[in-house]
This record gives C-alpha cells, sequence and structure tokens, in this order.
C-alpha cells in the first residue's frame, strides 16, 4: 500500500505543470493583436531605395500604427509594382502600410 501512495503522490506531481499551463491557456485573450484593428493611415517617409526588379522599395518612414513598427528605415514589398516607376530616390512621400499575406506591404504611395 505504501508503495502505491508514493506512486499516486508522484504522478499527481507530474502532471500539476501541465494542469497548470492548460488552465492558464484558457483565460488567454487569443483576439487579434490591436494593431490589426487600426485602420491604415498614411506615413510620411522619404525613398532610400527602389528595387523595381524585385517590386520593393527602402523606405525611412515614421511610426506605422495599424502594424505597430516603430520609426526606422526598412525595405518593403510594394503591392502594385507599377508605382515604383513613379519614384525615385530622395523623393518624399506619403505611404500607406497594410498586412499582405502576413507581411508588411506598401498599399499606397503618393507624393504629399
Amino acid at each position: 500500500m505504501k508503495y502505491l501512495n508514493t506512486l499516486s503522490l508522484a504522478l499527481a506531481i507530474a502532471a500539476a505543470p501541465a494542469a497548470f499551463a492548460a488552465a492558464s491557456m484558457d483565460g488567454m485573450d487569443m483576439k487579434p493583436a490591436t494593431q490589426s484593428q487600426q485602420a491604415p493611415r498614411p506615413v510620411a517617409a522619404e525613398i532610400k531605395k527602389v528595387d523595381r526588379h524585385a517590386g520593393k522599395v527602402t523606405l525611412k518612414h515614421g511610426p506605422i500604427e495599424n502594424l505597430g513598427m516603430d520609426a526606422m528605415t526598412m525595405a518593403f514589398p510594394v503591392k502594385d509594382r507599377a508605382v515604383l516607376k513613379n519614384f525615385k530616390v530622395g523623393d518624399t512621400v506619403s505611404v500607406t502600410f497594410d498586412n499582405v499575406n502576413g507581411k508588411a506591404t506598401v498599399v499606397d504611395m503618393r507624393r504629399p
């Protein structure tokens, strides 16, 4: 009987972390991040590089609130590559970004 009690106690101790983990998962908020609930808004940026072949533009931009990104310089894919022919390095632009297929993407770019 002593061995049965010891075995029961050992099993209870071994199962406890899994039970706590399952309980903590029940209370987790599985809603999308707040950033995805914000409407895309134009962001001021400066073009640092244009790669028409790859369909990308490198921008020095302000904070992108709807994507939760701080101000930085970064290359982005452009939803419509044809728009890149209208811009060159050094241009100041107003850019709208959104999440397209899981990637931060330029969905609109205009001169201010």
